[in-house]
């Protein structure tokens, strides 16, 4: 027997211990909920308060219900006749009557498609089973290193770690965009005989999914369900300089004085780990920055902004250890004492212990928040690094923690979210516009202004490659604002001509990011450790010919900068990322959705990167549509083609959008 409740935004379905709800969740969207007995009154995922919709129409028979919401219809189905009957979910198109996405079982016998394993704590391992559809597309997930774009036929680990951001939010190109609201340690099989989200322990399955019309307003939909990214400050649209590290004050600033000597555009200026006197302590050591406030009121007078790099970990040995330890504002461990990673910090002979602090405890959130403001922003620091922030394991257990949000096992996907929180909350407070480059990231985590990079990636051409799909897949799940380690983070050596290429490569590419950023520990490198420090990393250091195009760059980059935030007001506004896939402006053209090595910059820029050594030309897929002027010869080509763009060193091929105004040449005035 099914039982049906309807109300005025829900429909509430049980069957013997399970609780069922379909609820109107913004236009054209809904969220689906189950749970054994009662669904779970407090939720730690990305959905809050519902956006405006019109109420959903609701028919309910003895053993079907039909859920109509805009243009989405929700089919509640129980079929008496099966041998374990449950009520199945189909998802409908309501203007068309095509099918979206249907719950399949396990098993014809059982399991069903929602399982259920229980684990004697009151949590449960659950799997939410869907029918596979031959050749379907499907795009998002967060960043991934696997180099795919379509994660048809992958299955993907639901966890946070370096370089593997887990967003558990994918479009199809079936025409809807779902999100698995559980922040649980899990896994997600895109198979070709199922779809099958699974959890390893939870208290309910939780769902969103919409069914906008196109694939823009499906990633604005989502946007109005897990919160808007903030509009990007001015200062951020322009060059980051980076490197592992610079060890004292004289060094960062004479870097800094050095692009002014030079005329070169610099924005923000970092100031890596190992700054401080220990983990934990969120302060300068004074012996290394005896004035920071005099290196940072010097920068805002060049217009750099210094960033600062901020780990959640917490040492032994930091000043404020104990306080942090009694009044439980660590990460706890279920087995164990309460220490997740090991490094060797300042005053260590070797490699010790370290504490994470809890950003999903509020207690903890204002502590933490209290001391970076004596210790950074009471300097006019506003830009943080929140490195190490999935966080970062060792050994890589994180259903270990402990959490202030619950189990590690439950809870352990927002730890990146919640750390963000803690510095856009205060940041908001003072009413100051901030960006926060992050290493990881979760649903919702666009809302606290987290700009995500990819991680310590290799210094190597493939890399590269992976850079691209890795940059449109976390575009796709929400993060409008990314970049990456310009040359890779792992090794380069700035000497080596074959590398030189590819930091020309990379740096041509990274300009129409969203952020453009140059980072990495190049050759010699040293041991991890607070002595440590890389190579040279500075536009200057790579020899004539690559700082002659290098440079260029730098100079086009602010010449696109008022483009640039016409793109990032957009996102702020619709949830449509400035860097993105063709086919979120040519959902029409079938070739938009297969085309993953080139991307849009905004709606009138084409890029195709080159990552590939001694490639000096390249065949460019040009949408349909529209006709598309080639940036370096003025040549206009139909849309619906393919032309072989040339690709010299000292570009790679960009087009226009027949009628755009994109100041790509030295000399043209940008327009705000």
């Amino acid at each position: 027997m099914v039982t049906f409740r309807p109300t005025a935004t829900c429909l509430a379905v049980r069957h013997r211990h399970e609780i069922l709800t379909v609820q109107a969740w913004g236009a054209d969207s809904v969220r689906v909920r189950a749970a054994q007995y009662r669904i779970p009154a407090e939720s730690h995922g990305a959905l809050g308060t519902p956006p405006p919709s019109t109420p959903p129409a609701i028919d309910v028979a003895e053993d079907h219900a039909t859920f109509v919401h805009g243009d989405l219809t929700v089919a509640v189905h129980f079929d008496r006749a099966a041998a374990y009957p449950e009520p199945l979910l189909t998802f409908t198109r309501t203007s068309t009557g095509t099918e979206l996405l249907a719950e399949s079982r396990e098993h014809f016998w059982m399991p069903g498609a929602r399982v259920f394993h229980g684990n004697r704590s009151g949590a449960y391992e659950v799997h939410q089973q869907f029918a596979a559809h031959p050749g379907e597309r499907l795009y998002g997930m967060g960043q991934r290193t696997h180099g795919r774009l379509d994660l048809k036929g992958l299955a993907l680990d639901l966890v946070q770690r370096n370089g593997e951001v887990s967003i558990p939010f994918v479009l199809s190109d079936r025409g809807y965009g779902m999100l698995w609201n559980n922040p649980a340690l899990g896994r997600v099989e895109f198979a070709e005989n199922a779809t099958r989200w699974q959890a390893g322990q939870t208290r309910e399955i939780d769902y969103w999914l919409t069914a906008a019309p196109t694939p823009a307003e499906i990633l604005a939909r989502y946007a109005d369900a897990t919160g808007h990214a903030p509009e990007l400050p001015h200062w951020a649209s322009g060059f980051w300089q980076s490197k592992l590290r610079y060890r004292d004050q004289d060094e960062l600033l004479a870097v800094a004085r050095e692009h002014r000597r030079r005329g070169l555009p610099l924005s923000v200026i970092a100031a890596d780990y190992f700054h401080w006197p220990a983990m934990g302590d969120h302060r300068f050591d004074e012996s290394e920055w005896p004035d920071p406030k005099a290196m940072v009121d010097e920068l805002a007078a060049m217009g750099v902004e210094l960033m600062v790099s901020i780990w959640p970990t917490v040492s032994p040995l930091a000043e404020h250890f104990a306080t942090y330890r009694d009044r439980g504002l660590l990460v706890g461990t279920d087995q164990g004492v309460e220490f997740h990673q090991t490094i060797q910090d300042k005053h260590m002979a070797a490699p010790m212990p370290v504490a994470f602090y809890d950003p999903t405890n509020p207690e903890t959130r204002a502590y933490v928040w209290d001391l970076v403001r004596q210790g950074y922003r009471d300097l006019g620091i506003k830009v943080f690094w929140l490195d190490a922030c999935e966080p970062e394991l060792n050994p890589a257990h994180p259903a270990n923690l402990a959490l202030y949000a619950g189990p590690g096992a439950e809870v352990a996907g927002i730890y990146p979210r919640d750390n963000a929180r803690l510095f856009a909350e205060a940041m908001a407070a003072e009413g100051e516009p901030t960006v926060l480059l992050c290493r990881s990231a979760w649903a919702g985590a666009q809302k606290y202004g987290a700009a995500v990079w990819s991680g310590d990636i290799p210094a190597t051409w493939q890399s590269l490659q992976q850079q691209i799909r890795a940059g449109l897949g976390v575009a796709v799940s929400g993060i409008p604002w990314w970049t990456t380690d310009i040359g890779g983070f792992h090794g380069g050596d700035a000497r080596d001509p074959a590398y030189r290429e590819l930091m020309i490569r990379w740096f041509q590419f990274g300009v129409f990011c969203p952020l453009f950023r140059l980072h990495g520990d190049r050759e010699p490198r040293t041991p991890t450790s607070y002595a440590q420090s890389g190579g040279p990393n500075e536009v200057w250091s790579y020899g004539d010919e690559a700082y002659g195009i290098i440079s260029g760059l730098l100079h086009l980059r602010e010449r696109l900068r008022p483009y640039i935030h016409r793109q990032m007001r957009t996102a702020a506004r619709t949830g449509l990322p400035p860097m993105r896939p063709l086919f979120l402006d040519h959902p029409d053209d079938p070739r938009a959705w297969q085309t993953d090595d080139e991307f849009l910059f905004g709606p009138d820029i084409l890029v195709a990167p080159v990552a590939l050594p001694g490639q000096r030309s390249r065949q460019v897929y040009l949408p349909a549509g529209t006709r598309w002027t080639d940036a370096a010869t003025g040549e206009v080509h139909d849309g619906g083609t393919t032309v072989e763009a040339a690709a010299p060193i000292d570009r790679i091929p960009v087009f226009t959008r027949e009628g755009a105004d994109v100041p790509l040449a030295a000399g043209e005035e940008a327009h705000a």
